[in-house]
């Protein structure tokens, strides 16, 4: 079987190495300083202790492995339309797409009854590019619960999380999802089969769509922006919003919103991935996590006003920067 990882950054490596210590073979496709010190020293993951070192096939070239049974896709959701094309040209008809990114996906109104099935979503498929390119039929959707980070080229630093849900995007049980699960399980991970994939997408980006602008708005960390009352305020409405919005679309998050804050507060002292691409000078994933929730909500009747002022400000202060179009 051959499995290709796809922007194989700090999640894509810290799942290629434990593919490949679990025997399944693996290429990484990265680029950059990243990618130039796996080619010269390996890929090393320090994990819960523990330091491991492997040396991957890599690559910024897709002439240099050809199709794929499975190509995984860790990238931001940003780079994926530029991306598009060359992903395109890994796959056959029988290659099984798996979209392990933050946020709302290109694909969510595909292979489900709703009056806007099968519309791209505008906010990270502008002109519905993704849905021709990349064919819904062929994705196997996936939820990321790991926090890794590239502390170094070449080193990713696990800091907690091994769990990657899966599920068909028409909530049936397939061949391609449970082969897909055993492999990530005999890998040391846990891959359980959901057939509503789109509540666990929401569940975990109920708490991504407030903490992450707030924390690039704010330059705070999950524990004060769980535990200091006036954030925790903003936060909380924005997520009661998100779930407004998302009982509209057909959704039943199956926790409370305090019970997802408290979740979010057990992390600690953490910077939001956001945080960390501002920090970097690296695009962040402001339409994926929250555009597309506002421009959802839109669609369902649901207007979003503390979630709507916070999305113009956490653009702007990306334009700021020099990492959002003017």
């Amino acid at each position: 079987m051959k499995i290709a990882i796809f922007g194989a950054g700090a999640i894509g490596g810290y799942l290629g190495v434990k593919l490949m210590q679990s025997g399944a073979g693996v290429t990484l496709i990265a680029r950059g300083a990243h990618l130039e010190a796996m080619r010269n020293n390996g890929l090393t993951l320090s994990s819960g202790g523990q330091r491991t070192t492997v040396r991957p096939f890599c690559t910024d070239d897709r002439e240099d492995i050809g199709p794929q049974d499975y190509v995984i896709l860790t990238l931001k959701a940003h780079s994926l339309p530029k991306a598009a094309a060359q992903i395109a040209r890994l796959m056959t008809a029988q290659t099984t797409l798996v979209t392990a990114i933050n946020g709302i996906p290109y694909w969510y109104f595909y292979g489900i009854e709703s009056p806007w099935r099968g519309r791209p979503v505008e906010s990270v498929d502008p002109g519905g590019t993704l849905m021709r390119l990349l064919p819904p039929r062929q994705v196997l959707g996936a939820v990321v619960y790991p926090a890794a980070e590239i502390v170094e080229p070449g080193v990713i630093e696990h800091a907690y999380g091994d769990r990657f849900t899966l599920g068909e995007p028409d909530g049936s049980r397939s061949l391609r999802a449970e082969t897909l699960s055993r492999l990530l399980t005999g890998a040391g991970l846990k891959a359980p089969v959901r057939p509503r994939i789109r509540e666990e997408i929401w569940v975990k980006l109920w708490g991504n769509l407030a903490f992450n602008p707030l924390s690039v708005l704010t330059s705070s960390t999950l524990d004060r922006l769980t535990r200091q009352d006036d954030l925790r305020a903003i936060a909380r409405a924005m997520m009661v919003e998100a779930q407004e919005a998302a009982e509209a679309l057909g959704i039943r998050l199956p926790i409370s919103v305090d019970k997802r804050i408290a979740g979010a507060a057990e992390v600690g002292a953490h910077k939001t991935s956001m945080l960390q691409d501002l920090e970097r000078g690296r695009p962040m994933e402001i339409d994926a996590m929250l555009g597309a929730v506002v421009e959802l909500g839109m669609l369902a009747g649901k207007r979003m006003p503390i979630a709507e002022i916070v999305l113009a400000l956490v653009r702007e202060r990306a334009r700021r920067a020099g990492l959002y179009p003017e």
